[in-house]
């Protein structure tokens, strides 16, 4: 160390007095120091007869944010020594370059600081306007909510969004408890699952599930899918994946729930259902909201891959897809792509998947209020947001894009997408379609059973 010292500081005047190298050769040193931009600017008003007038105190700290930086002023500086000097014509247009690309500096500054305040803007009367329908749900709505749930200013009130500390109350209220589980019958169920977890841990490598030589559908059933899918759960969050705060709490409502209704098992998209669940709600209460939530028809026909069912959902939709927007219903039908490509990834998680999870969550508080009709209503709200873009993809294109949606879609212009979806067709709305879907189907059935027996 010392020795590295003492030649550095030997041979420091010598670098000093020794020529400096450019690109083309070898020229004289520079006697001063790299200057700063103002002394260039002040320089060059001297040269060419314009005094400089440094702008008032006041001015300089307002407009310090838009000073060019010191790299854009080079453009004012004279050519080395060793090359031709600039002529007026050329120092002029250099000049008036410089004042562009300061004016343009200026304009983006105040172009972003306006985006700013408008952002913080709208995130104040987004707060403000969170705690006041907080106020209104604790003090006026939950405590009477039998009687108010139905009202036309409640469910205005709704169509905004939840606000997040009522949100979790809401969906149980909304959700029900039709199947009557208590947190005991929870723990019950959870205490199964741990049971079953040793047990395999015993016979069974954690790594073999893969080639364990069991069928696709005993495998999906099996708890140890559960594992696999946790940690794809969100990723981005980093809560639920191991180690993750969530994680345990995920792989146990997920288990219990396999234990609870083996005939359903484990399906692979329930986990980003359960996780939404219990970023709102209590252990037992997640539960219990995820078991009557997916013993709901529409979630049952897909969870048990119910392919008639699923047939009349994507019949149903498509009879209002070609109703709200019949241009790109031909697109789609010229290219044979059907409502199952897209649709099935969007009911299964409810779209928190394919959503931003705050814009889920404001679709999962109509859809407790509306029912499935909402969630077929919210795809063609999708579809009409994006229905410019899509009527110029093919099919590949398509069905890549509603696979994986933009990620800076917006709650209010999705929202209003969805308002602009009329959800009557000749005068029959969703749950009337359906229903007649249903009763042509079944009456099919009975007009086709003969010729099935003989």
């Amino acid at each position: 160390r010392n020795f590295f010292t003492k030649r550095t500081k030997e041979l420091k005047p010598a670098v000093q007095s020794a020529p400096g190298w450019k690109l083309f050769g070898k020229v004289p040193p520079r006697e001063n120091l790299p200057k700063d931009s103002k002394i260039i600017q002040q320089e060059y008003e001297a040269r060419t007869g314009r005094m400089y007038k440094p702008p008032p105190p006041s001015a300089r700290r307002k407009n310090i944010e838009f000073e060019p930086l010191s790299t854009t002023a080079l453009i004012l500086e004279d050519r080395p020594a060793n090359l031709p000097a600039k002529s007026v014509e050329e120092a002029l247009r250099h000049r008036q370059e410089y004042d562009e690309m300061v004016a343009e500096a200026k304009k983006r500054e105040i172009k972003e600081a306006h985006k700013r305040k408008k952002i913080m803007r709208e995130r104040f009367k987004q707060e403000e306007n969170i705690a006041s329908a907080m106020v209104i749900w604790v003090n006026e709505i939950l405590p009477n909510w039998e009687g108010m749930r139905a009202t036309r200013r409640v469910r205005e009130l709704w169509w905004q969004g939840l606000p997040p500390s009522v949100r979790g109350k809401v969906w149980s209220l909304a959700v029900g408890n039709e199947l009557n589980i208590t947190p005991e019958l929870y723990e019950i169920f959870l205490s199964r699952a741990k049971e079953r977890w040793r047990s395999f841990s015993e016979t069974s490598p954690e790594n073999d599930i893969e080639d364990a030589g069991a069928s696709l559908a005993d495998r999906e059933a099996s708890l140890e899918l559960i594992k696999l899918d946790i940690s794809r759960t969100f990723p981005s969050l980093y809560i639920f994946q191991k180690g993750g705060p969530y994680h345990d709490l995920l792989h146990s409502v997920l288990g219990a729930y396999t234990c609870y209704r083996p005939d359903v098992g484990y399906v692979q998209g329930m986990s980003f259902i359960a996780a939404v669940l219990i970023l709102n709600l209590e252990e037992a209460d997640a539960f219990i909201a995820f078991a009557n939530l997916l013993n709901k028809p529409c979630q049952l026909a897909f969870f048990r891959v119910d392919h008639s069912m699923m047939l009349k959902y994507f019949a149903a939709f498509e009879v209002f897809f070609e109703e709200n927007l019949p241009k790109l219903f031909l697109h789609f039908k010229s290219y044979s792509l059907t409502p199952d490509i897209y649709l099935i990834d969007w009911i299964f998680t409810l779209y928190s998947k394919s959503l931003p999870l705050d814009l889920a969550c404001r679709v999962w508080d109509v859809f407790c209020r509306d029912g499935e009709e909402f969630l077929f209503r919210t795809g063609l709200g999708i579809l009409r947001l994006y229905e410019d873009i899509l009527l110029q993809m093919d099919f590949i294109h398509i069905a890549q894009f509603l696979t994986k949606l933009p990620e800076d879609i917006t709650s209010e212009k999705l929202f209003s997408c969805i308002a602009s979806i009329q959800m009557q067709n000749s005068n029959k709305k969703w749950a009337q379609v359906f229903a007649s879907l249903m009763k042509d189907n079944k009456e099919g059935d009975k007009n086709h059973s003969p010729a099935l027996k003989s």
